[in-house]
C-alpha cells in the first residue's frame, strides 16, 4: 500500500521545510509514504528547498498556473507514481501533518473513498469573523444543494483513494475544492469528513485576498459545476420562473376578455404573456439539450476513467 502526500507550492521557500518536517514518514497499514511537491512556477527557492527537505518527487511548472491546475497536475503524477492513496495538503503548513493517519483511516477501513479534513473554523484565532461566517454559510449551501454531509467544504486537506482520484477532472482555474466535491458526489463516490487541527499562520492567505472577489468566484464555481451535473433541474426551474409572469398575464387577459368583456383594452397583457412564455419555453428546450450534453459528458468521464486506469 503506497501513500503519496502532494503539496502544491507557489513561493513557499520559508514554510515548505516546516510543512515537510511535520508529515509522517511511517503510518500503520501503509508500506510506503512518499512526498510530491508541485512547484507552480515559483520565483523563489522553493525547488531547492524541496530538494534539501528530501521530498521524493518534484514537478516543476514553467509558469504560475493557479492552485486548481497545480492540484490536478499533482493528482496525475501521484497516479503515475503508483499511489494507492493520495493526500493533498497546503505548502503554508496550515494543516497539521500529524493528522494524516487520521485522514486516511476511513479509506484504509473501506468506509470512504474521499476524506475531507474538517477544520475547527470557529476556534481558529487568525480567521476574521467575516471569513468564518462565509465558510459556514458556504458549507450550508453546498450541503443543501448536493446532500454532502461535510461541514468544511473548502478545506484543502483531503485524502483520496486511487479509484476516486481517477474519476476527477478539474476544469476550474481558481480553486478545485467545490468542483471536486460536487463532481465526485454525482459519480457516487463516498465522501466523509474527519476533525483535524490547524497550525499557527506562517503567512497571509493568497486565496482570499478580497472577500467580495472570493465570494463571487466561489458562487460562480458552485453555479457552474452544479448546472453541469443538474442541467435539466436548473433550466426547468429557470424556465418555469420565467413562464410564471406569462401565465399571470395570460390569465389577466382572459379575465378581462371573457368576464369583463373588455379584452381589447388589455392586449398588452397578451403580448407580455407571449414573450415570457416563449422565453420560458426556450429555456426548457436549452435544459433538455444541456441534459443530453450531460449524458455525453458522463460517457466521456467513464472513458477517461478507463484510460487513467489502463495507464
Amino acid at each position: 500500500m503506497k501513500l503519496i502526500i502532494q503539496i502544491p507550492c507557489y513561493n513557499e521557500e520559508e514554510s515548505l521545510p516546516v510543512t515537510v518536517a511535520e508529515l509522517p514518514k511511517r503510518i500503520d497499514g501503509i508500506d510506503q509514504v512518499e512526498i510530491l511537491v508541485i512547484d507552480d512556477g515559483s520565483t523563489d527557492e522553493t525547488v531547492k528547498v524541496a530538494e534539501s527537505a528530501g521530498v521524493n518527487h518534484i514537478v516543476s511548472l514553467s509558469q504560475n498556473t493557479g492552485l486548481a491546475n497545480a492540484f490536478a497536475v499533482g493528482i496525475e503524477n501521484c497516479l503515475q507514481q503508483g499511489a494507492d492513496i493520495l493526500v493533498n495538503t497546503d505548502g503554508d503548513n496550515q494543516y497539521c501533518g500529524a493528522d494524516v493517519p487520521k485522514l486516511i483511516e476511513p479509506i484504509l477501513a473501506g468506509k470512504a473513498d474521499v476524506v475531507i479534513g474538517e477544520r475547527p473554523i470557529e476556534e481558529i484565532p487568525h480567521f476574521p469573523w467575516m471569513k468564518k461566517k462565509i465558510l459556514k454559510l458556504g458549507g450550508w449551501i453546498v450541503r443543501r444543494l448536493t446532500r454532502i454531509e461535510v461541514e468544511d467544504v473548502v478545506s484543502g486537506f483531503r485524502a483520496y483513494s486511487k479509484e476516486a482520484a481517477r474519476k476527477m477532472n478539474i476544469l476550474t482555474d481558481y480553486s478545485y475544492t467545490l468542483e471536486n466535491l460536487i463532481q465526485l458526489r454525482h459519480q457516487g463516490v463516498r465522501i466523509v469528513s474527519v476533525p483535524i487541527q490547524t497550525n499557527e499562520r506562517l503567512r497571509e492567505s493568497r486565496l482570499i485576498r478580497s472577500v467580495p472577489k472570493y465570494i463571487a468566484s466561489q458562487v460562480a464555481t458552485l453555479l457552474r459545476v452544479y448546472t453541469t451535473y443538474k442541467a435539466l433541474r436548473v433550466f426547468t426551474i429557470l424556465g418555469l420562473l420565467v413562464m410564471i409572469p406569462g401565465f399571470i398575464g395570460f390569465t389577466r387577459f382572459l379575465y378581462f376578455y371573457y368576464i369583463m368583456d373588455d379584452g381589447q383594452g388589455h392586449v398588452q397583457s397578451l403580448i407580455f404573456s407571449v414573450v415570457f412564455l416563449n422565453v420560458g419555453f426556450l429555456i426548457l428546450v436549452f435544459g433538455i439539450l444541456a441534459d443530453l450534453v450531460g449524458s455525453n459528458r458522463k460517457l466521456m468521464e467513464k472513458a477517461l476513467y478507463q484510460l487513467k486506469k489502463n495507464e
